[in-house]
């Protein structure tokens, strides 16, 4: 670890660093590069710009100053446990993440947590102010960040800003009942291009700015007029490092891994996977009652299923109660339809290693995705892109983001429980030939829309001066 300067010409900003703090043995701490597509993307731009990333470094109360890690020059913003209290968890996922997330369990509106999230956004701001260098490029990520593009603005009028949205833009209905409603619009047209995953999210932002702000249409569908200034809208579909990710799955030690699993579950006919951070999101609970179903009506066949679920949000009490309500159903599930020795659903509340998780996607015949609301979902592209042998079947929910692209899925409505059964029966049932055929379309489009693809595209969009060692 080494100290810094303060003159990036392109900036990234995100909630969180893209380190861990680990304990070592010893006692003492060390930095640790956490995994994740985003640098990866975005790691050749930031080296050959000297570019810098802003973020909190995920230890409340940490008292953390500028460093480079890995050849990545890193700019703590150092939050209180009652910011992270108040801002993160109160506003972000209280407030904002339920509300963005089609209200699937109700938002709550605290007076305290937008305050806190109004003074974080700026301290955010006042970082990455005193990183960037003249006429930087600064590129903003997600929503606990909204309020900062604006705020950048007016301390440097002279940076291009972008931000993305990682998550669902709402409807317009579902956005209008948030109190501070004009001020988050206000902070977003604070860029210069303002990206989500779908075109849909980028017509409800544009309709909500010509009604909330004095922002006007430009005569194109994808600009505004704010200000003086033109602001772009646009849907930049996110994706996965999904070469790397198909190497993996060939490698051996994961094949000889995926076989394991599957002579571990009594090699089954058929191996149903789930894959999903523990989020009232994400629809496991649809899943578990579509499969119960089946085996109720001895419509499975020789058939097991696995739930991965990573754990999430373990101090929210709400997360605590779905995660008991999944581990009743499981117990329910197993006692009436497993035999000794052979449980016909494995549940691990756990997160996994990579090459771990590669080996469960090569071992899945099919794969259940069905997100109530989600922004994208790369779950689904990561399984894609592992089934090296074009083989497997992916269901996958319309209401995720990815079901735009991924058309030759299995799509379902997660809200209709027959319709789900419907599918994952239809899956199981599939001639090898139509599932190899609609693999090979799905792996195709994967292999070919990846993370790089992405960044390079918003960025290109946002205007970022080409560098001589992009590559």
């Amino acid at each position: 670890m080494s100290e810094v300067g303060n003159e990036a010409e392109f900036v990234v900003v995100a909630n969180r660093l893209p380190v861990d703090l680990e304990k070592l043995p010893d006692g003492t701490e060390r930095w640790k590069r956490s995994p994740g597509g985003l640098v990866t993307a975005l790691e050749p731009m930031l080296r050959s710009r000297e570019g810098a990333w802003v973020g909190w470094p995920g230890v409340p109360d940490a008292d953390a100053g500028p460093f480079v890690e890995d050849g990545l020059s890193l700019h703590p913003v150092n939050l209180s446990a009652k910011d992270v209290e108040d801002y993160y968890e109160g506003f972000s996922n209280g407030t904002l993440w339920p509300l963005y997330h089609d209200v699937v369990a109700p938002p709550a509106f605290h007076r305290h947590w937008w305050q806190a999230y109004t003074r974080v956004n700026q301290r955010f701001a006042e970082v990455t102010a005193e990183v960037a260098a003249e006429g930087a490029t600064v590129w903003v990520q997600d929503y606990q960040l909204q309020l900062l593009p604006a705020a950048l603005r007016a301390l440097r009028p002279d940076l291009r800003i972008g931000f993305f949205l990682h998550i669902p833009f709402p409807p317009t209905e579902l956005f209008m009942q948030l109190p501070w409603r004009s001020r988050i619009i206000e902070g977003l047209l604070g860029a210069d291009l303002v990206g989500f995953h779908t075109e849909g999210g980028a017509r409800n932002f544009g309709w909500l700015a010509t009604q909330l702000t004095s922002a006007t249409e430009s005569g194109r569908d994808d600009e505004l007029n704010y200000h003086g200034r033109t602001v772009r809208l646009g849907a930049f579909p996110i994706s996965i490092d999904s070469r790397a990710l198909d190497e993996l799955a060939r490698s051996p030690e994961v094949q000889e891994q995926a076989k394991q699993i599957r002579a571990d579950l009594g090699d089954p006919r058929r191996v149903i996977l789930g894959v999903d951070r523990l989020d009232y999101t994400k629809g496991i609970d649809v899943r578990l009652r579509a499969f119960e179903e089946l085996l109720a009506e001895d419509k499975a066949g020789d058939t097991v299923m696995i739930q991965l679920a990573t754990p999430s949000r373990e101090r929210v009490e709400h997360y605590q109660r779905m995660r008991q309500d999944i581990e009743q159903a499981v117990g329910r599930i197993n006692g009436a339809y497993a035999r000794v020795g052979h449980p016909v659903l494995h549940y691990l509340h756990q997160s996994l290693p990579r090459n771990e998780l590669a080996a469960f996607f090569a071992a899945a015949d099919v794969m259940l995705v069905t997100p109530l609301r989600d922004g994208m979902n790369l779950v689904a592209k990561e399984y894609v892109a592992c089934r090296t042998d074009d083989t497997g079947v992916l269901v996958l929910s319309e209401f995720a983001g990815a079901a735009i692209e991924l058309r030759d899925a299995l799509l379902v409505n997660p809200h209709d429980t027959d319709g789900v059964k419907l599918a994952l029966r239809t899956a199981l049932e599939m001639p090898d030939a139509e599932a190899s055929k609609r693999m090979r379309n799905l792996r195709k489009q994967v292999l070919t829309h990846d993370v790089d693809r992405w960044a390079r595209t918003f960025l290109d969009a946002l205007g970022l001066p080409p560098a001589d060692s992009d590559e």
